[in-house]
């Protein structure tokens, strides 16, 4: 039997699984190292800015005021005429007359155009003829009847004649009258839109006439102020085109039903206007007092976040001091020394608005101290820094500058 010789033992290649293993092996410990480092990194980045302490925001802060306010309500109206109209004519012709002058005052009665007539009075005075002649004929067959002279039908048929003459004749001439326009109240007219000579058809407009004084306001309100708004309650109105002057009146309507789109009751206030000032068409704001005076907590309305799901304001307090901490401690670099100030967000109802001012009815209490800009910075317990150098208006009655 013949010996191995180790000499002569071929050497062996690593198989390729093996090979590979190693491979897929070295790979899977690069690239989890690589991806190791890269979260590590991340999770300490995240970490710095979490623990980031964040600058203070500059905000303008202010006080709720307790105020005696009276219940007011405020609205805007369009101002109408009493008796407002486009002057028509009822019957077609061409216009002979003009007896009036654009932005003339006029009286109940007084005549405005004089349309063409002749043919018309012509008629007329032959139906007349024939009228007074039937009357005439009447009373004779009348008076024959009565002496058995004519029969009595005859004198019937006579008196009826009679009677259909002076109809026609009636008819004629309120025809000729519908011929002269005349002015069907009084007020201030407008602006002519005819000419003499002209031709108008029943219908067309011939001049604007509206009645000044006194003068209608009408205005809308939410249904919720029903109940209490009564007629005689006296109202102050302001329009644009007169600015600081104020119109007293007197609610004379109120509508008994609420639109069902809007929800929303339509009111009318009647104002005198002897100057006719106020013109029908102009934008008004109306205002009246409901009720005695209140107390209310008020803020301006700049420091009232308005949401849908509800109304809130950033409250300042101070920020309660930590044990074995300095007052200071904490603060970002640049602060101003003092106590550390802090914006806490709370929900709040709010009521009437006079000017600038808003009425807090719940969550606030006279005394607190609110942001009332620089909201939009505002998280619930951010560091603020107040800075009142500008501060928004607060006026209950503002008077902007007309720009």
């Amino acid at each position: 039997m013949a010996r191995h010789d180790p000499s002569r033992t071929a050497v062996r290649t690593p198989s390729t699984r093996k090979r590979m293993f190693w491979m897929l092996l070295i790979t899977v410990l690069v690239f989890g190292l690589v991806f190791g480092v890269k979260a590590f990194f991340a999770a300490q980045t995240n970490k710095f800015f979490d623990n980031m302490p964040q600058p203070p925001a500059t905000i303008s802060a202010g006080v709720a005021q307790q105020q005696s306010w009276r219940d007011s309500v405020e609205a805007v109206g369009t101002l109408v005429a009493v008796n407002g109209t486009q002057v028509t004519t009822e019957s077609p012709g061409v216009i002979s007359e003009i007896h009036f002058k654009p932005g003339d005052r006029v009286n109940a009665g007084d005549v405005l155009l004089q349309l063409n007539a002749s043919t018309e009075i012509a008629t007329l005075k032959s139906l007349e003829a024939t009228a007074r002649l039937n009357a005439v004929q009447a009373d004779r067959y009348r008076e024959l009847a009565a002496r058995q002279l004519v029969s009595r039908d005859d004198a019937d048929k006579r008196i009826a004649d009679a009677a259909s003459a002076r109809a026609q004749a009636d008819a004629q001439r309120a025809l000729v009258a519908r011929k002269t326009i005349r002015a069907p109240f009084s007020g201030v007219l407008g602006i002519r839109k005819v000419n003499l000579g002209q031709y108008v058809n029943p219908g067309d407009e011939l001049v604007s006439l509206q009645s000044l004084d006194p003068i209608y306001l009408n205005f809308t309100l939410p249904e919720q102020r029903l109940p209490s708004v009564q007629t005689g309650t006296k109202v102050t109105a302001k329009v644009d085109a007169m600015p600081g002057h104020r119109f007293e009146g007197t609610i004379t309507s109120v509508e008994p039903q609420v639109d069902p789109q809007t929800r929303n009751f339509q009111v009318q206030a009647t104002l005198r206007n002897p100057d006719n000032a106020l013109r029908p068409g102009t934008f008004a704001r109306v205002s009246f007092d409901q009720g005695g005076e209140q107390k209310v907590v008020v803020i301006p309305q700049t420091a009232i976040s308005f949401n849908p799901y509800g109304n809130s304001v950033y409250v300042i307090t101070e920020a309660p001091a930590k044990a074995g901490a300095g007052q200071d401690k904490g603060k970002s670099e640049g602060a101003p020394a003092g106590p550390t100030l802090i914006a806490k967000q709370r929900f709040v109802k709010t009521g009437a608005t006079h000017g600038d001012l808003i009425a807090v009815t719940e969550g606030l209490k006279p005394g607190e101290r609110v942001a009332t800009s620089g909201l939009l910075k505002l998280r619930n317990d951010a560091t603020v820094v107040i800075n009142n150098s500008v501060l928004p208006t607060a006026e209950k009655t503002p008077t902007p500058a007309n720009r």
